[in-house]
């Protein structure tokens, strides 16, 4: 738009106003074009060599809450695809998973 405008006009400020403009303009916002670098291709994960040494985990969320528990954490060894369910709180922090990690997993298979 900047562009266009310079062919023809010019005015002090005329970078910052157009700016201005563009930000507050509902429809430029609708029809602006995204600079957004595209989304590449899927990258496989490298193969584990042995039982839990590359765990993947996550969250199951409930929508009723039932005696305190609100969703399920998932762990999948990837190596041998076993999986163990751990009840958790709907707002579970890093140390809450952290310590359901150690009580279910490390404890009995040891670290990844």
């Amino acid at each position: 738009m900047l562009a266009l405008l310079a062919r023809r006009y010019y005015w002090l400020r005329m970078k910052e106003d157009v700016e201005a403009y563009v930000r507050t303009c509902l429809v430029c916002q609708l029809n602006k074009v995204e600079k957004k670098k595209e989304t590449g291709l899927l990258q496989p994960l490298p193969i584990p060599e042995g039982p839990w040494q590359s765990v993947s985990m996550d969250f199951i969320p409930s929508f009723l809450k039932v005696n305190g528990i609100a969703s399920i954490l998932v762990a999948v060894d990837r190596f041998s695809k076993y999986g163990i369910f751990m009840v958790a709180s709907h707002a579970c922090p890093t140390e809450m998973v952290a310590k359901l990690f150690f009580k279910n997993i490390t404890k009995y298979f040891g670290g990844p």
